[in-house]
């Protein structure tokens, strides 16, 4: 029988990139219900679920206050709260050597939003985006949705995962409208150098690009190199930065981040870019008023030990991971994370059995040992791992060393 509504179909539908949630939830299915030992989530960087990494009682009681005030029930302007785009231009213009201004800043729902805001601002017919590899896949996602073609940098991890320059260079052409950089970094654990930033934004000025910076892990580093915001270099070319209350205030679900436009020069106002942000924010998702009520406090009030305290838990956990990951012969660490939650490891097929790649070592691992970690071809790095290691130590520990077990079962080697 003919499908009388078949003339309804929809042609050339946009097909979504593979996403950390998704492949995550296809994981959980592969658990067995008769293990009696609990899931160990080493997969995202969501360290909420976790008692010892909870957020200061000063976000609590800033969230409590606003709530009682009854003063953030309604609508929020669609750039945010003028209070609240202030209290962030302050926050950041501390690391830097000139002052934001509250029409610099836009609040958005997360740094999801954020990605899905500067992304469709940018896109044009035929341009493209210069994106790193490894990288977070939600910019190859999102830029699929708005026919920006993506172009992938790599970068060296040999090399405390700095920047392919040269080959960034090689990729851009006239169309090429932006390129990201992510530091600290997901997923790899890095922080880059203020020398190594400032070529990047040479790069970029000299390509005559946007220059994206996610700073979602802004200043969680605890390795030898100290965090360097990206908008330290505004100056040389206009850089927009993507922050977050997610990791730095362990309140991913609170869903609170924004856009940061670093551009003393006015170059970002002059072409355009800006009033096309503003636009956009008039049709797109608002934060909730409710937390945007609470950020003025939040911003001043939460006290440095608490940050420092995050950071040393932090350090904690990656010094545990590394040196369980590196008892592990199957799996190859080239570099100690400096910051961030997460680090990328190399998976050593040729000395296992029975499995045929990352996503496969990833699914059969969480089928036997209830561990879910994610595959690095979701990140652009096939046959690597991404490990969390925002977790506490117990947890990290015996995460790992079902890894090895694991491993030690599929192993081809006489042991």
């Amino acid at each position: 029988m003919e499908n009388k509504f078949a003339k309804w179909g929809l042609k050339n539908q946009k097909e979504a990139k593979v996403t950390i949630r998704e492949i995550l939830e296809k994981m959980k299915k592969e658990l067995k219900n008769d293990d009696e030992r609990p899931m160990i989530h080493l997969g995202h960087g969501d360290p909420s679920a976790y008692s010892s990494f909870r957020t200061t009682p000063v976000a609590e009681e800033a969230v409590n206050g606003a709530l009682r005030s009854a003063k953030f029930n309604g609508y929020a302007p669609a750039a945010g709260l003028p209070e609240s785009r202030r209290a962030v231009a302050e926050f950041l213009s501390k690391d830097l050597p000139y002052n934001l201004s509250e029409e610099d800043i836009f609040i958005t729902a997360g740094a999801a939003h954020a990605i899905e805001l500067i992304l469709t601002v940018l896109a044009q017919p035929g341009a493209n985006i210069l994106l790193p590899r490894p990288g977070y896949p939600s910019y190859e996602a999102h830029s699929s949705f708005v026919d920006l073609e993506v172009r992938h940098f790599d970068l060296f991890p040999e090399k405390d995962w700095e920047i392919d320059l040269d080959g960034v260079e090689a990729l851009a052409d006239v169309n090429t409208v932006a390129m990201v950089v992510i530091n600290p970094g997901n997923p790899s654990g890095s922080v880059f150098t203020w020398e190594h930033l400032r070529k990047i934004a040479e790069t970029a000025k000299r390509l005559g690009i946007v220059l994206i910076s996610d700073e979602v892990y802004y200043d969680l580093v605890f390795g030898g190199n100290k965090f360097v915001p990206m908008g330290v270099f505004g100056s040389v070319t206009p850089v927009v930065s993507l922050g977050t209350m997610s990791k730095r205030w362990l309140v991913p679900g609170w869903r609170l981040g924004w856009i940061a436009l670093s551009d003393p020069n006015g170059i970002l106002e002059k072409s355009g870019i800006t009033e096309c942000i503003k636009n956009y924010r008039n049709i797109s998702a608002d934060s909730t008023t409710l937390i945007q009520g609470a950020i003025p406090e939040i911003l001043e009030k939460t006290p440095k030990d608490f940050i420092s305290n995050i950071v040393v838990l932090l350090r904690e956990a990656a010094d545990a991971c590394c040196s369980q990951i590196m008892e592990i012969p199957f799996l190859y660490l080239p570099q100690k994370p400096q910051g961030a939650m997460s680090t990328m490891v190399k998976l050593n097929l040729d000395m296992l059995e029975g499995i045929e790649d990352d996503m496969d070592f990833c699914f059969k691992l969480a089928k036997e040992e209830s561990v879910l970690i994610l595959p690095g071809s979701v990140l652009g790095l096939k046959n690597w791992l991404r490990i969390s290691f925002a977790a506490d130590l117990a947890s990290l520990e015996e995460g790992l060393h079902r890894i090895k077990a694991f491993c030690c079962r599929h192993s081809n080697m006489i042991m």
